[in-house]
């Protein structure tokens, strides 16, 4: 099935929508191919105040409505308390809010940006996806990320090359308590690297410990900065580490 048929069959839909690669090429896509589309973003406190930047950036690109909905995913006894499946609980309440909210607006069928090269048996939260019937039409129609960067650039969407990112309460350590606090301080620990130029990185928790995760080509401006980030991050953190397996460019 190509895009263009799966809107011309469903040209009235909500789109969740996270401001990355694949959500901001679905928008663009849907507007192209003429569907009535409303993207609904929701902020939580698993998400950095730059991923809502650049998906109000990408919905002006688009000339189009972006609409912000409040999750207060902590107040979830079970994701706080972060076991192996915390996504697929924390997905269930995200898209019963879009849906809620796109309802009210007259929007029935809800999509998302999942694509063909996304592993369905490692991503728990699909299993959220498919108990509330969301359709991911990237992935019914084929399209891996590669396919979707190099539309995007063609697109002029400036998310064509944004590294994939995971939301913050990724960092914390599966069983170990997730609060306000610890997302905070993972959010300004990232914030700071960012600034300092790098990217597609982690800053990962143990316990009250600081481990970073760079690709192999930045290793190099690590040991450049690597006073300031310690300096900085022990501010926060008991300690700083370099996982010296990297990760994957």
């Amino acid at each position: 099935m190509e895009l263009s048929e799966f809107f011309h069959d469903h040209p009235k839909i909500a789109l969740a929508f996270s401001g990355g690669v694949d959500s901001a090429y679905l928008l663009y896509a849907a507007i192209t191919c003429g569907a009535d589309v409303q993207a609904y973003y929701v902020k939580s406190a698993f998400q950095p105040q730059f991923e809502l930047d650049d998906a109000k950036r990408i919905a002006e690109r688009l000339n189009t409505n972006m609409t912000v909905i409040e999750a207060d995913v902590l107040a979830d006894s079970v994701i706080v308390t972060n076991p192996a499946d915390r996504c697929y609980h924390c997905k269930k309440i995200i898209f019963a809010k879009i849906a809620e909210r796109a309802h009210s607006d007259g929007y029935i069928v809800l999509i998302d940006g999942t694509n063909a090269s996304d592993d369905a048996s490692d991503r728990p939260g699909i299993k959220a996806l498919n108990e509330l019937s969301i359709l991911s039409p990237l992935r019914e129609c084929g399209f891996i990320k590669d396919t979707i960067r190099r539309l995007s650039k063609e697109a002029g969407l400036f998310t064509w090359n944004k590294p994939a990112y995971a939301c913050l309460a990724t960092r914390i350590s599966s069983g170990e308590i997730i609060t306000a606090g610890k997302l905070e301080q993972t959010e300004r620990a990232e914030d700071y690297l960012f600034s300092l130029g790098f990217s597609d990185f982690r800053v990962r928790m143990a316990k009250n410990n600081a481990i970073i995760q760079i690709p192999v080509a930045q290793f190099d401006l690590l040991m450049e900065k690597r006073m300031s980030i310690v300096t900085e991050l022990k501010k926060h953190y008991s300690s700083v580490t370099l996982d010296l397996e990297a990760r994957d460019e």
